[in-house]
């Protein structure tokens, strides 16, 4: 039973009972039971008025409080001319405007934070109350290739590189990241306050581009003044041993003189490979037809593998698969892949089913060159791509470096990395 209706029954009752005695009293005395009942009415008159005065404030707090739970900040009452209810209205309006006001500011705020993280350079994925992730903004999902499949599941769940070494992180934690020794990610897990409770945000940053550009003009600037101090002191010397071979000195002379101008002229050549890195020229893309370009360098690298009992197997899209490349520069890089390919199972022993699979694919264009080699030691798999690093015993680091180089100035996406069933893939995405 409602307030209104409980009050307008209790009047009726009490009004009731005071005319039922009144009559029962004055019934003999009619002036006084008259006057009696004019009280009655007179008492009706003054109680419905006290009723409205009751009743309408609560009716103005119900219909605040319904607009207040459809977020509707927009109703304000108007003064009535009552103080009491003036003083409440005046109080309402006051706090709808401040609610309003808040309101809008948050919106505003909210709108500008989703802009934001959207626009962001970085990689920001934002996890619930349960670790799992529950937003993702666009650079994440190209970092890391996310779709809308990894919503709502836990980071070790997606089975990613980056998101795997990320789950081990503490809040607060940041750290350098590696995925097959090319990609570098700096990493930061820290976390906010929603709704009363902590929730985590993860921060990915790619530094990728930026070490190259700094390893670069690090390594330029040695490579550079080296080769000038070389070079002068080697074209001169080499130019006195070789006048010492022709013109005097004994036999077991001239042998000792041969081969400190070999070894001289092996020195320029070392210094001439590196700054070929350095002086590499910006490439010159065209439309080019992959299937043909492995091809031609698959069958120009076969008799090598030939050599070392290799068999070499293409496995090509049936439709022709079309990038922009410079094909001189990419020519080089497929070399120097099937030249380390080729290496890589001549370290081990002899074997019938030594294989090197040239494969390409489509959407998106794809060149995978597989090998069954030795595989990649896990040692040294963050190093892989780094200036002068090599594993072979006279190598000079300069392979996948070159590879490195002309790979990021094509803008394609490469890895290296032994896969589990014991094969060596090197992956290039145009």
């Amino acid at each position: 039973m409602s307030l209104k209706i409980k009050y307008l029954f209790f009047i009726l009752i009490i009004h009731a009972v005071i005319a039922y005695l009144s009559y029962q009293l004055l019934i003999e005395k009619k002036q006084w039971f008259l006057l009696a009942e004019v009280g009655i009415m007179i008492s009706l008159f003054f109680s419905w008025l006290l009723y409205r005065s009751f009743i309408r404030p609560l009716q103005f707090m119900f219909s605040g409080t319904d607009a207040i739970v459809d977020k509707d900040f927009n109703i304000k009452f108007v003064k009535t001319g009552s103080k009491e209810m003036d003083r409440l209205i005046e109080v309402y309006n006051q706090m709808i405007d401040n609610l309003r006001e808040e309101r809008i500011q948050v919106e505003e705020q909210h709108f500008f934070l989703v802009k934001l993280i959207n626009a962001s350079p970085n990689g920001i994925i934002i996890l619930d109350f349960d670790d799992k992730i529950a937003e993702i903004n666009p650079r994440a999902k190209e970092l890391l290739g996310l779709g809308k499949n990894a919503m709502n599941e836990f980071l070790p769940n997606l089975n990613h590189p980056v998101l795997n070494q990320i789950s081990k992180l503490e809040i607060g934690e940041s750290k350098l990241l590696s995925v097959e020794g090319y990609e570098k990610y700096k990493c930061q897990v820290s976390q906010f306050i929603h709704r009363g409770f902590k929730r985590k945000f993860i921060l990915i940053q790619q530094l990728s581009k930026e070490i190259l550009e700094a390893e670069k003009r690090a390594y330029g600037k040695i490579i550079r003044m080296m080769a000038h101090e070389v070079n002068n002191s080697i074209g001169a010397i080499n130019s006195i041993i070789q006048s010492q071979i022709d013109f005097g000195t004994d036999k077991d002379g001239k042998e000792a003189l041969q081969i400190a101008y070999d070894r001289n002229s092996r020195m320029n050549q070392f210094m001439r490979n590196f700054a070929k890195v350095v002086r590499l020229p910006t490439p010159k893309l065209v439309q080019t037809n992959l299937n043909e370009l492995v091809e031609n360098v698959g069958k120009l690298m076969l008799p090598q593998a030939n050599q070392q009992n290799i068999t070499i197997e293409f496995d090509l899209s049936k439709k022709p698969i079309f990038a922009k490349a410079d094909i001189q520069q990419m020519e080089q890089v497929l070399v120097n892949i099937l030249k380390n390919a080729i290496e890589s199972i001549d370290e081990q022993e002899v074997r019938e089913d030594s294989k090197i699979q040239i494969v390409t694919l489509e959407s998106p264009n794809t060149i995978l060159i597989r090998d069954n080699g030795a595989g990649i030691d896990p040692l040294v798999v963050n190093d892989l791509f780094t200036p002068f690093f090599s594993t072979k015993r006279e190598g000079q680091g300069v392979g996948l470096m070159l590879i490195r180089e002309i790979l990021v100035n094509h803008n394609a996406q490469f890895s290296l990395k032994t896969l589990a069933d014991g094969w060596t893939e090197f992956r290039i995405v145009f």
